[in-house]
């Protein structure tokens, strides 16, 4: 189904635009695009990591608009695993932003491409309980950019640094607050500026807007 103009789009008041409810059956339906969370540059950074990649794992889903970019890059040999437990959480979304299931689904399911986009697994659950019952083997990127506060993303961070194989990327959302030409959130930023940007064994390999990208070398 075709989206809404941007004409029509503008006219509807906020108050109905933020219902998650209404929200939720636009944007499953396809009347309206999930809401973008990433900046032009963003998107072309997470585009630049994921080529090429076999397993893959987006922490915070929301409405879907970065599982988007993941599905029109990733091939039928790879794997996006998505994790989220849905509804409202205020450490991940603004107040009165939530997501459903059942509407990200169908967004991520139009963007997948059928037989030609990745496989796409689901985790209805938060990230950190995912990471230590993993055994889905090596995993090549891992775009971080669920609960926003500084202990949930140092959980995310511990929990899944580890599964990432050498040549292996991890991506932050929100983590260059106070950086000259970047923004982003205290908790993702302090994070990364005490215990990712000098991790042993990584190294910083793009930065832009309020995305840092490591890798690991070792």
């Amino acid at each position: 189904m075709s989206l809404l103009p941007q004409r029509v789009r503008s006219l509807v008041p906020a108050s109905v635009r933020d219902s998650p409810r209404l929200r939720a059956a636009a944007v499953g339906a396809g009347l309206i695009p999930p809401r973008t969370m990433h900046s032009a540059g963003e998107a072309a950074l997470l585009r630049r990591l994921a080529e090429g990649r076999r397993r893959v794992v987006e922490v915070g889903v929301y409405e879907g608009s970065s599982a988007v970019v993941l599905c029109d890059v990733l091939g039928p040999e790879a794997e996006l695993h998505l994790i989220d437990p849905f509804g409202h959480h205020p450490d991940a979304l603004r107040p009165g932003w939530g997501a459903t299931e059942a509407a990200t689904k169908r967004v991520v399911a139009r963007a997948a491409r059928g037989p030609r986009g990745p496989k796409v697994v689901w985790h209805i659950a938060f990230s950190v309980p995912v990471a230590e019952a993993w055994a889905g083997g090596p995993v090549d990127l891992v775009f971080i950019d669920g609960d926003h506060s500084e202990a949930g993303v140092a959980a995310d961070w511990a929990a899944w640094a580890p599964l990432v194989e050498v040549g292996g990327c991890v991506m932050f959302h929100d983590a260059r607050h106070g950086v000259p030409g970047g923004v982003g959130l205290p908790g993702p930023t302090a994070v990364v500026d005490r215990d990712v940007r000098t991790a042993p064994g990584w190294e910083v390999v793009d930065e832009v807007d309020a995305a840092v990208a490591v890798r690991r070398v070792a």
